[in-house]
């Protein structure tokens, strides 16, 4: 991998990093207005037979915080394998991963072989 790519990949690496931040600030002020609304005597909704309830409003807005809690660390561990000067690196065989791999997922850890192999097991 060259220089030049190196700093495409921590650019877009810390890009995505600054979007991750600002939506999990997005979820979590609409996380604290649903607390709010289920402890200001909203308990729940569920006479409201068109509108979800406050329950599944809940579920998947932690469900989303918890998914961008994931994405936030796979993109931690790239930065951090890229000022290791290990990125690119699959941390399985050893092997170099595909640019066009690193493209489509840049905080990959697996080289496409690898990762095909786990997913078949």
């Amino acid at each position: 991998m060259t220089d030049a790519q190196r700093r495409e990949f921590h650019d877009a690496l810390d890009a995505r990093r600054r979007e991750v931040l600002a939506r999990q600030g997005r979820l979590d002020e609409s996380l604290s207005d649903a607390r709010e609304a289920r402890s200001g005597g909203q308990a729940d909704d569920e006479h409201d037979p068109e509108g979800p309830t406050m329950a599944a409003t809940w579920s998947q807005l932690t469900g989303l915080h918890d998914e961008l809690d994931v994405e936030l660390t796979e993109v931690d561990h790239a930065l951090a394998r890229i000022e290791a000067g290990t990125y690119g690196v699959c941390q399985n065989c050893g092997k170099p991963i595909g640019v066009a791999r690193l493209r489509a997922r840049p905080y990959a850890e697996l080289c496409i072989d690898c990762a095909k192999a786990l997913e078949a097991h």
